[in-house]
């Protein structure tokens, strides 16, 4: 994922405003029209697009306490609501493991017919997640895994190691084109002990190596707008000159660019990770340090309910040879540019 959920990075810009975390359930029909849906849902192609037998998903994820998590969320409820056969029972967002667990044990014995779980904490909530597949009810696990594949019958998530890689790939190929030999390469981290973080740190290391170039300074920020701007600037203090700049995380980005218009440094380039809409907007317009940013997008919450509603009616993917659902999907980490940007923007998510 992005982050962790407990990190409010919108605090930076609201004030703190707080989703309540109760164990209280709301359930919509198809017909009912999301309030502001985004418009990252799946095509609905092919005919298992079809209605066919009534399926009900039950959701649960953590509180909806900064962009890309309230992404998830929203994206899971519009896709919902391209269904006519479905029927979306959602429990409120929490961020504490026990009352996440109680709230799942309420879609289990509510006899929900396939469940879409976003742990909190994958190993906290595994022992729920093998609870629903032992009571014959299917799990689509979204992004941070369980410890066992017995505890979901289909995991989706992104890349991270991929997502460090195509970074790296893309700031290598910007200072070739530029002619800059030994480029000084910059690195704004999540958290550090976060195996997210540590993997998408791999892969931008991994990348750069690969066309002669290596990490320089390197700070490691928590996920928020706040963070991000302090570690910025002590980065951009211990560095005098930079060539390019990673920022891991596009919420805790808000407070990276605020660094760096502070500090009025402007002789590098930076690129941005996860794809939210105010950084699609400053790499389309041009006119800002931020000229990419590489996906892990929130959109996998659509696709997790659109499997979820097949799993439920006993149905694979129509371009797929295979009868069933896939165990694992991972998303792929697209590079945004301006060139591509307009192509992304149903996918983008509100910082």
């Amino acid at each position: 994922m992005s982050g962790p959920s407990s990190l409010a990075r919108r605090r930076f810009l609201t004030g703190g405003a707080a989703v309540g975390a109760g164990a209280l359930l709301a359930a919509c029909t198809s017909n009912e029209s999301p309030q502001s849906a985004p418009q990252a849902v799946a095509g609905n192609a092919g005919q298992n697009s079809q209605p066919g037998q009534h399926v009900t998903i039950g959701f649960s994820a953590p509180a909806a306490d900064h962009g890309w998590m309230a992404a998830m969320t929203k994206n899971a409820r519009a896709q919902a609501g391209q269904f006519s056969d479905v029927t979306f029972t959602a429990t409120e967002g929490t961020n504490d493991v026990n009352q996440q667990i109680a709230q799942v044990e309420t879609l289990i014995n509510q006899k929900v017919g396939v469940l879409v779980i976003l742990p909190f904490d994958g190993k906290a909530l595994t022992q729920v997640g093998q609870q629903a597949m032992d009571a014959g009810i299917p799990v689509v696990n979204v992004d941070r895994v369980f410890d066992t594949p017995l505890a979901y019958r289909t995991w989706i998530g992104g890349d991270n190691y991929r997502m460090g890689v195509n970074a790296g790939n893309y700031i290598a190929g910007e200072l070739k084109k530029k002619g800059v030999a030994s480029p000084v390469i910059g690195e704004v981290a999540g958290i550090d002990s976060l195996p997210l973080t540590q993997e998408r740190s791999q892969g931008f290391r991994d990348a750069l190596a690969k066309h002669g170039f290596a990490v320089g300074p390197r700070v490691s920020a928590q996920f928020t707008p706040e963070s991000g701007e302090q570690m910025t600037s002590n980065l951009l203090q211990s560095a005098p000159k930079l060539d390019a700049l990673w920022n891991h995380d596009d919420d805790q980005g808000i407070g990276v660019l605020a660094a760096i218009d502070n500090a009025r440094r402007n002789e590098f380039f930076m690129v941005g990770g996860a794809g939210s809409r105010n950084m699609m907007d400053l790499i389309k317009a041009d006119s800002s340090v931020i000229k990419a940013t590489v996906l892990y997008s929130p959109s996998m919450a659509s696709s997790a309910i659109a499997l979820a509603r097949l799993l439920g009616q006993d149905k694979g993917i129509g371009d797929l040879a295979e009868h069933e659902i896939p165990a694992n999907v991972t998303t792929y980490s697209a590079v945004v540019t301006k060139e591509n940007v307009d192509s992304y923007a149903d996918v983008a998510f509100d910082s």
